[in-house]
């Protein structure tokens, strides 16, 4: 009759008690990553048009070069005309820039400050409108400055559109 009660040692019963505590702990991170998604989600920017001045600014002449800076790096220039045809003076402005690859896609995409050249020193500086105003019909030579352009670019002369003007 001994061989019909068997002892059960808390070892070999299956037990439901440690799976709550996991299915728990489980169920606690997924709401927390939950929460934090949601807090960390930000609303798509409205894609914002050029300043109605813009149209005003004409880019001409644009040249590109490339130099090295002093620590070996290359560096690249995209010179031009700047002339403003509006009425109101222009204290700053930003153009974006677009490389596009050999397919013609999107190779990068920059917004620049638009920088006039002083050429009142030794060598031309480029500087910004705040510094050297453009006046109503007004040309000056300007300069934009690239750190690093994509290597998909196809060394086609870039499209620039203004895109942001301070006027006064």
């Amino acid at each position: 009759m001994g061989g019909l009660i068997q002892q059960q040692s808390p070892l070999t019963e299956p037990s439901e008690s440690n799976w709550r505590p996991i299915l728990l702990g489980v169920g606690l991170v997924v709401v927390v990553v939950g929460i934090i998604a949601l807090l960390l989600r930000s609303n798509p920017k409205p894609v914002a048009g050029p300043n109605p001045y813009a149209a005003n600014l004409k880019l001409t002449d644009p040249k590109m070069s490339t130099s090295e800076n002093f620590v070996g790096a290359a560096v690249t220039y995209l010179d031009g005309t700047v002339t403003n045809a509006g009425d109101k003076t222009v204290t700053h402005a930003t153009v974006q820039v677009v490389f596009r690859d050999s397919l013609g896609q999107l190779a990068q995409r920059e917004d620049v400050p638009l920088q006039v050249l002083q050429t009142s020193g030794p060598y031309p500086e480029a500087v910004d409108f705040r510094v050297s105003p453009l006046a109503p019909s007004q040309s000056k030579p300007f300069r934009l400055t690239f750190e690093h352009v994509s290597t998909d670019w196809n060394q086609e002369m870039p499209s620039l559109q203004v895109m942001d003007v301070t006027i006064k």
